[in-house]
């Protein structure tokens, strides 16, 4: 007799490709799952089977030299009809279904036969680990159960080969990813540095011949953008040199004043008028990753600015020496964070749905860059919030 469909055979199918063992080649940890259930079993022949459209494959077969037989003569295309139950056939010989089958008449006489389905985590059966004897059998209680067990290694083997080749994929991927960020950093770098040198230089030549005609006011914002500019200029660099390679982001230390990289960060932020920051006085010297720091309070501080609601922004930064790390906070008077969403923020492409005080939508990179660098950094970020009062992030950098 030849076995029904199963229901929703084509999904069922389509679950089997996904796993891409089909004709693969043999494999220790399948092989030593089916010598382990014929000891157990105490049965001369084991098999892991896969049933796809027209055969029965074997990826496994203790005791029997098969590589595949016709679907239609498969015990196996019957066992997956039920997925939840256990298929024993204690003598085949006597049973209407098998009675007559070319596997039972023939070699290699199946005449007992248990086969537990490989069922993935959506409910297909994808094949069996079976027993098969050539003399009627009856398998107790306890065989059964590690006979399930063997089963579910099975799909734990398939689910880890499946996952091992989406990382693969993943990984290819994202190297892909990388080599085109490299080069459009390139281009765009490229792209920005003449404009931004031809604003170096015409402040330059503006400062130096025309500084006795203007007033202070005139000679003060002359100097603000010549040295915006410069420092724009120097985070190119910086940022060109951390495309090529992240860790030079993280592992590239320098000594540095936190108070002077603060005030440049602060000219890279659009900080409206109408707001008030506070910055710490006393003088602190660290020795870590100026860029990645920079590019910490670069988000912070572009975050604090743009979930604010508030006419009067108030953005505060602290900064404090402990025994192993440096602690730094960063205070808003700002919309606030709800508690649940603490753990999501820091999520690639997580926005909250929110919209800042320009009525645009974030990214959802931003704090999770933020956190990645803080990792790599050896420290930790947390938040703290209340509603429409203000939010603070506090990380630290280990020493």
């Amino acid at each position: 007799m030849i076995a029904n469909l199963p229901e929703n055979e084509e999904d069922r199918l389509k679950a089997l490709q996904s796993y891409n063992i089909l004709d693969s080649l043999p494999q220790k940890d399948y092989d030593d799952i089916t010598r382990l259930a014929s000891e157990i079993c105490n049965t001369p022949i084991s098999l892991i089977s896969f049933i796809d459209s027209e055969r029965q494959w074997f990826k496994s077969s203790h005791g029997a030299k098969v590589a595949a037989t016709p679907k239609e003569y498969a015990f196996c295309a019957h066992a997956i009809l039920k997925p939840d139950e256990v298929m024993m056939v204690e003598d085949a010989t006597k049973d209407e279904r098998f009675k007559d089958n070319p596997l039972t008449t023939g070699d290699p006489r199946v005449v007992f036969y248990t086969g537990v389905p490989l069922v993935n985590e959506d409910g297909h059966a994808l094949g069996t680990l079976c027993v098969v004897d050539s003399q009627p059998k009856v398998l107790t209680e306890s065989q059964i159960i590690a006979l399930k067990s063997l089963a579910n290694q099975v799909m734990a083997q398939l689910e880890l080969r499946r996952k091992v080749k989406e990382l693969d994929a993943l990984t290819l991927e994202l190297q892909k990813s990388n080599e085109y960020l490299e080069r459009f950093a390139l281009m765009a770098s490229h792209d920005i540095k003449s404009p931004l040198t031809s604003i170096m230089l015409t402040g330059q030549v503006l400062k130096a011949k025309y500084h006795s005609s203007l007033d202070e006011k005139g000679n003060q914002m002359l100097d603000i953008v010549n040295s915006s500019a410069s420092s724009l200029l120097k985070f190119l660099n910086q940022m060109l040199e951390y495309s090529k390679s992240y860790n030079i982001l993280t592992q590239k230390k320098d000594e540095f004043c936190v108070n002077e990289l603060i005030q440049e960060v602060l000219k890279l932020v659009s900080v409206p008028e109408s707001f008030r920051v506070e910055t710490p006085e006393d003088l602190l010297y660290i020795r870590t990753s100026a860029i990645a720091l920079e590019q910490i309070l670069i988000n912070l501080l572009n975050n604090a600015v743009r979930y604010n609601d508030k006419d009067a922004g108030f953005i505060r930064l602290t900064f404090e020496e402990k025994a192993d790390c440096y602690q730094f906070r960063v205070s808003d008077n700002g919309i606030g964070i709800e508690p649940k969403n603490y753990g999501k923020i820091f999520e690639p492409m997580v926005t909250l749905n929110s919209r800042d005080r320009y009525n645009k939508k974030g990214s959802g990179i931003g704090l999770s860059t933020v956190k990645n660098l803080v990792d790599s950094l050896g420290g930790q970020i947390c938040v703290e919030s209340v509603l429409n009062e203000g939010t603070t992030f506090q990380f630290t950098i280990r020493k």
